[in-house]
């Protein structure tokens, strides 16, 4: 080992370090797909969280920046390093601190995942409701940190909703919780909720305590086909404004539709231009009163639409998760991009990408969490044909620009990482230095992440 390897040995043990790095996979995140990679000069992989503030000390003594990293299912490349920088693993912080269901309460570090989560929940006849994608290789200090949000998000919230407190070791290297993981606390300032989607530019989370609910009884879903963006946005309007509150409501357009047809449990209108998935859930009775009123607010506009049984939903919600796999698969790559815009302005921002695809030259896509007006816009190219790569990478400030037309923001729930930074920086003046003295604060070495989440000045 060098020098650099020395130093990160006497911290975590020579088993826990690669310098250089041998994992290639520490180099990527979930832009691998749109040829976004980086370099780091070391991995290291700490198993406390004592050895995480050690090696936060260090750092800031060293002048050496740290890129956290969980599970590496991010796409905003808030975990691609770069050259000079040391990749921190929490993939070794896997302890269960607290189970406590009779407070509707867990307790873990930050490596566990979030599907290990869902089942702990479980075991204790309990739910945690976020459910971001990639359930089993995404950690839960890294959906904390993105707030990562998912299809039941529109009843349920994002992750930080559920988060009662934090332990974490900030760029300071001090080691501290905030929040007394309880449903109310207001004892002090509300440093949780500022580490929330910090993305590790502010510290690193080392463990976190969430709440948790009975699951409800009865989940019945629903799926309707339109003939066009328009009517199915327009009847996603009229459910929201209905009053009925779904536990999802997601959407997908003609071309999500075509590359995914084949893992759709049955059949598709092959005229299908925009499909709608709804879920209504509560108790039996509830569930199926909230679920005819769905139906009745989608019917009139919809070409096919069927409400069928509960032992049906996991099947359509296979189908849904398998979408961006099928959409990567079309051409070998895609640059996906999660805009948000108000639900009155869906359509527009679903043909607003369209035309922009057109303009371009490339196939794209949108899909996403209608009830929120989260769209993950896509540009589908061959990853072998640089001019496609580059064509799809200059077309995103124009989809940013997009969603600042229609009254909405360039990131509903993937963060901005290090990809969409310079479009950070365009936010009134005054909130970017405000967010940059918070960072001086907390990070006055500026080794934590450094170019992500927080425009540099």
């Amino acid at each position: 080992m060098s020098g650099l390897g020395d130093d990160l040995a006497r911290l975590v043990g020579a088993d826990h370090v690669e310098c250089p790095v041998v994992d290639r996979e520490m180099l990527h995140d979930g832009t691998e797909a749109a040829a976004v990679g980086g370099a780091a000069d070391a991995v290291v992989r700490p198993g406390s969280a004592d050895e995480v503030r050690e090696l936060v000390r260090w750092a800031g003594a060293s002048g050496v920046p740290l890129v956290p990293r969980g599970g590496g299912t991010g796409y905003a490349a808030g975990a691609v390093p770069f050259a000079g920088s040391v990749v921190v693993s929490l993939e070794r912080l896997r302890a269960v601190r607290e189970r406590r269901p009779e407070n509707w309460a867990i307790a873990v570090e930050a490596g566990v995942t979030t599907g290990e989560v869902r089942r702990l929940a479980r075991e204790d006849g309990l739910w945690f409701p976020p459910d971001p994608g990639a359930g089993e290789q995404s950690q839960i200090g890294g959906n904390v940190a993105t707030n990562a949000g998912g299809p039941h998000c529109v009843k349920y919230g994002v992750t930080g909703r559920w988060v009662t407190a934090l332990e974490a070791v900030l760029g300071t290297g001090e080691l501290v919780r905030t929040g007394a993981g309880l449903p109310k606390d207001v004892a002090t300032l509300d440093l949780r909720s500022l580490l929330v989607g910090s993305e590790g530019t502010l510290g690193i989370i080392t463990a976190v305590w969430l709440r948790l609910i009975p699951e409800p009884e009865a989940r019945l879903p629903v799926l309707a086909v339109f003939g066009s963006a328009r009517e199915g946005a327009d009847a996603v309007g009229l459910a929201m404004a209905s009053g009925v509150v779904p536990a999802a409501l997601e959407f997908l357009d003609r071309g999500a539709i075509a590359a995914s047809r084949a893992g759709y449990p049955g059949d598709l209108p092959a005229d299908a231009e925009f499909a709608v998935i709804a879920e209504a859930d509560g108790t039996l009775a509830g569930a199926t009163a909230e679920r005819d009123l769905i139906v009745e607010m989608l019917r009139p506009t919809a070409t096919d639409l069927i409400a069928p049984g509960p032992e049906d939903a996991a099947r359509i919600w296979a189908w849904r998760d398998g979408v961006s796999l099928a959409v990567l698969a079309r051409h070998g790559g895609k640059l996906s991009e999660d805009i948000a815009v108000p639900v009155d302005r869906l359509a527009d921002a679903v043909l607003g990408v369209r035309a922009l695809g057109e303009e371009i030259g490339l196939e794209t896509t949108t899909w996403g969490h209608a009830g929120d007006g989260n769209l993950h816009a896509s540009f589908m190219f061959d990853r072998t044909d640089p001019d496609q790569l580059a064509r799809a990478t200059a077309a995103a400030p124009r989809l940013f620009a997009l969603a600042r037309s229609l009254g909405g923001t360039i990131s509903g729930e993937h963060g901005i990482g290090r990809f969409k930074v310079e479009a950070a920086a365009e936010q009134d003046p005054a909130l970017l230095a405000v967010q940059r003295r918070l960072k001086d604060a907390l990070d006055p070495h500026g080794i934590m992440n450094p170019g992500a989440k927080v425009p540099p000045a």
